[in-house]
C-alpha cells in the first residue's frame, strides 16, 4: 500500500487513520462528562468502542497501513483504546458513587404515598394438606407420633423386615451419613420413611395404640413427580382382634372425608416387606369423577391416565416379624399400617403439575393458595 495521495485528491488510509485518532483522542473525555445518566454514558461509550464504533471503525483501516507503519499505528491505536477503557470505567464508578450518595441524602421514603397494608401470610400447601389429615386422623382416634430424621440402619430397614439384601437399603436408592474421615457409615441414614417412628414408638409403648406419624423422608428419586426430599404420613393401628376390615373401613372413610362422601375406594393386592398380605388403595378421580358416567370425560383425563382412579397409599396388616423385632407377642397382638405422600396429597387437591414447585419458594405459586 502507498502513503501517497489517492489519484481524487482523497485522504490515504495513513491520513484517515492519523486524523481520526486525533479526533478521538481530544474528544472522547469530553464525551463522558458531558453525559448525565448510566445509559447516556453507556451510549457514548459505545460511539467509541462499540462494533459500529468511531475507534473500532478505524482500527479496521489498519490492513491498509503500509507495513513500515503499522506498528506505529497499532501501538497508538491500542493506547487511546485503553485510555477510553478506563476513562469510561472512571465515570461510570464516579456516576455510581454520585446516584449513591445522592440516595442516601435524601428522605429514605416518600410520606405522601399511600400506605401498605400488611399482607396476611398463607400455609404452604403442604402445610395445609398435613393440618388437614392430622385433623381428620385425630378424629377417627389417632394420635400424632415423631421421631428423628437422622435414622439408625436397623430402624429404617432390619426391624421392619426387609432382607438385607433388599434393593432400597442400597447407597443408590438411600441416602447414608458420611463420616468425619469420609467414609460412609453403613449404620446410620436418612430416614427413608416415616416407619421407623412406627418402629420407635413400638419399642418405647405397649399395645394398644393408634398414631399417624407425619414427617420428611428422603430417596434416591428425582422427577416431575418424585423429590429426593418429600413429606410422608403414616399410620399404625395396634390392638387384640383387627383385622383387614378394620383397615378397610378406616381407609374408606379417610377417603371419603378427604375427597367427598361418593368417591370410591378400590383396594388392590401389593407387596411391603413390613406388611402381610399387603395392598394399594386407589380412590376414584376427583378430576373426571368417573361415578358420575361421563365416560368421555373419564377416557379424556390426563390425571388419572383415562383409568378412573388415583393411587394413593399402600397398606397392609403388620407382619409377623415386625412385632416379634419390637417385643410384641405376634399371637397376641394384631394390627394395621398404611402410608401415604402428603406432597402428592397436596399436589392432587390443588392441581400442581410439578412436585418442584412446592420446594422453590418461589412467592408467585405460594400466593395462589
Amino acid at each position: 500500500m502507498s502513503d501517497q495521495p489517492t489519484q481524487d485528491g482523497g485522504l490515504t488510509p495513513v491520513q484517515t487513520l492519523e486524523q481520526g485518532l486525533a479526533e478521538v483522542e481530544s474528544s472522547f473525555v469530553q464525551a463522558f462528562e458531558q453525559t448525565t445518566t448510566e445509559p447516556e454514558l453507556r451510549a457514548a461509550n459505545a460511539q467509541i468502542l462499540g462494533p459500529q464504533g468511531q475507534l473500532t471503525s478505524l482500527m479496521k483501516l489498519m490492513r491498509d497501513v503500509p507495513g513500515d507503519r503499522r506498528k506505529e499505528f497499532g501501538q497508538r491505536s491500542n493506547g487511546i483504546k485503553k485510555a477510553v477503557q478506563s476513562a469510561f470505567e472512571d465515570a461510570l464508578a464516579s456516576m455510581v458513587k454520585a446516584e449513591r450518595a445522592r440516595e442516601l441524602a435524601e428522605t429514605p421514603w416518600d410520606v405522601t404515598l399511600p400506605g401498605r397494608g400488611a399482607v396476611a401470610g398463607r400455609l404452604h400447601p403442604i402445610t395445609r394438606v398435613r393440618h388437614e389429615l392430622l385433623d381428620l386422623f385425630s378424629s377417627l382416634g389417632f394420635e400424632a407420633a415423631s421421631g428423628p430424621e437422622i435414622e439408625l440402619h436397623e430402624n429404617n430397614f432390619a426391624k421392619l423386615g426387609f432382607p438385607d439384601d433388599h434393593p432400597a437399603a442400597d447407597m443408590q436408592d438411600s441416602f447414608f451419613i458420611q463420616k468425619p474421615d469420609g467414609d460412609h457409615d453403613p449404620g446410620v441414614i436418612l430416614r427413608a420413611h416415616t416407619s421407623t417412628v412406627q418402629v420407635r414408638t413400638m419399642l418405647a409403648r405397649k399395645p394398644p395404640l393408634a398414631i399417624v406419624a407425619p414427617g420428611v423422608v428422603y430417596r434416591r428419586d428425582d422427577d416431575a413427580t418424585h423429590s429426593p426430599m418429600f413429606n410422608q404420613l403414616e399410620g399404625l393401628v395396634v390392638d387384640e382382634n383387627i383385622s383387614f376390615g378394620d383397615l378397610k373401613g378406616v381407609l374408606t372413610l379417610f377417603g371419603q372425608r378427604l375427597f367427598g362422601p361418593e368417591v370410591p375406594v378400590r383396594f388392590r393386592p401389593s407387596y411391603f416387606p413390613f406388611v402381610e398380605p399387603g395392598g394399594e388403595v386407589d380412590y376414584g378421580c376427583v378430576f373426571c369423577r368417573p361415578w358420575e358416567g361421563d365416560e368421555a370425560r373419564t377416557a379424556g383425563c390426563n390425571i388419572c391416565k383415562g383409568t378412573g382412579w388415583l393411587e394413593i397409599l399402600g397398606c397392609g396388616m403388620v407382619h409377623p416379624v415386625v412385632f416379634e423385632n419390637v417385643g410384641y407377642d405376634p399371637e397376641r397382638w394384631k394390627g394395621f399400617a398404611f402410608g401415604l405422600g402428603l406432597d402428592r396429597i397436596a399436589m392432587i387437591k390443588y392441581g400442581i403439575p410439578n412436585i418442584k414447585l412446592m420446594f422453590e419458594n418461589d412467592v408467585r405459586f405460594l400466593s395462589g393458595f
